[in-house]
């Protein structure tokens, strides 16, 4: 590689086999008994793997190659299932390509599904040490970036509770801060940044901009295109695994808003294996009850759930985001009592009052998560509200004018007394 080039991706593949099940897990003292006295059965047990009866061939990338150079800062954009995940999972170091080579030259820091490096046992505090070591730090150069770290995460009061009991914002908060501020020469980042709240984001993007001010390169996959163009200079569009574009970050955008790529979907089997999160749960559909809601009317939303394999209880938030891909609030099960989704196969109804929406068109993002990302839909379903909202006091301008939400409010006047 070239002293510029800091990635190379040269006919990088990756295949999964749909409808394929892995030999079950068994304990840590199983395995060391069994590579003690069966090595060579317990080497071939480790690669078997055995095909159902519907086992179909998945290519999740297909022959992708490009270049990144010191410094560059670059979207990754594609749909759902288009292959961007595996991508990241690839240059991390976490899955191995099928065919293909990727050359890496530095330090590299990954935010893909929250949880991974962490340890869920440790405390914040054990966990940012380890995550440094990881990258290769010593102990004082970690301890130099420890203050700054807690304060960006804002996790003081819990450094030293254990991360499996921080709530999914908390996870995020210190799984970033320690991704960022450990100083790696390439930053690798997915949409799991979706799950903080919109200040705890725009804190996120800063943070990214200041890491790109100091020369090191970050890959950065978001279906928020405005943070897409507000961040990166270069593009890379990826459809159906394979590689549509490269390109400068606005000419990428508005590829693949002419393509409606977003809007895709190549079916349900295919979409959950690719989507992200540790998939001891899947979303199979999000379906509102209406392809078009009345301004006034309640919002309803249907959601079916599946799981495969055993966890403990989950919850599900929704985030909703406009035409302009701006998100107007979220809704997510932490917030209310009884403590979560039970496990197993479920079916969730999701009823929304407040606030009432202008009308267009909008898009459902939707996660189930723990302590970190089980399941991660970007684009889960799309609905639209209607523009009949005489009923609130507005006509069809006025209302989308009147902000990203409309109130439903009260007004009287009288005559004031003459003092």
């Amino acid at each position: 590689m070239s002293d510029d080039i800091v990635i190379r991706v040269e006919g990088l593949s990756k295949l999964y086999m749909l409808g394929q099940t892995l030999q079950p897990y068994g304990t840590l003292r199983h395995a060391i008994q069994n590579v003690a006295t069966a090595p060579l059965r317990w080497i071939k047990a480790a690669r078997k793997v055995q095909a159902g009866p519907d086992s179909a061939e998945f290519w999740a990338l297909k022959d992708v190659s490009f270049t990144v150079n010191r410094g560059d800062v670059v979207g990754i954009l594609g749909r759902n299932g288009a292959g961007k995940s595996t991508l990241l999972k690839i240059l991390s170091r976490i899955t191995e390509p099928t065919t293909g080579r990727v050359g890496v030259k530095g330090r590299v820091a990954s935010l893909l599904e929250v949880g991974t490096g962490f340890h869920p046992e440790l405390t914040g505090r054990e966990n940012i040490y380890l995550n440094g070591a990881i990258l290769g730090m010593t102990r004082a150069e970690i301890r130099r970036k420890f203050d700054e770290i807690v304060d960006f995460a804002g996790i003081e009061k819990f450094l030293d509770t254990p991360v499996k009991r921080y709530s999914s914002g908390m996870y995020v908060r210190l799984a970033f801060a320690v991704a960022a501020h450990l100083e790696p020469e390439i930053l690798i980042v997915d949409e799991v940044l979706a799950v903080g709240d919109s200040e705890f984001q725009k804190k996120c993007i800063g943070k990214m901009k200041e890491v790109t001010a100091n020369g090191r390169t970050v890959l950065f996959v978001s279906h928020n295109l405005p943070a897409v163009a507000a961040l990166c200079r270069k593009g890379i569009l990826l459809k159906e695994g394979r590689l549509v574009l490269t390109d400068t970050a606005e000419n990428t955008i508005a590829r693949y808003k002419k393509e409606g790529m977003s809007a895709e979907d190549t079916g349900i089997a295919v979409a959950m294996n690719a989507r992200s999160g540790t998939g001891t749960h899947r979303l199979e559909y999000v379906t509102p009850t209406a392809e078009e809601f009345a301004a006034r009317t309640p919002l309803v939303f249907r959601a079916g759930i599946r799981q495969f394999r055993d966890d403990a209880k989950f919850h599900y938030s929704l985030h909703f985001r406009n035409e302009a891909d701006d998100e107007i609030f979220a809704i997510n099960s932490e917030y209310l009592d009884g403590g979560g989704i039970a496990p197993g196969n479920r079916e969730v109804e999701v009823v929304i009052d407040s606030p009432w929406l202008p009308p267009g068109d909008y898009r459902v993002e939707a996660f189930l998560h723990s302590a970190g990302i089980i399941d991660h839909w970007p684009d889960a379903c799309r609905f639209h509200v209607g523009s009949d909202v005489a009923t609130l006091g507005y006509s069809l301008a006025s209302a989308k004018n009147a902000g990203k939400v409309l109130a439903s409010f009260r007004l009287t006047s009288q005559a004031r007394a003459e003092t």
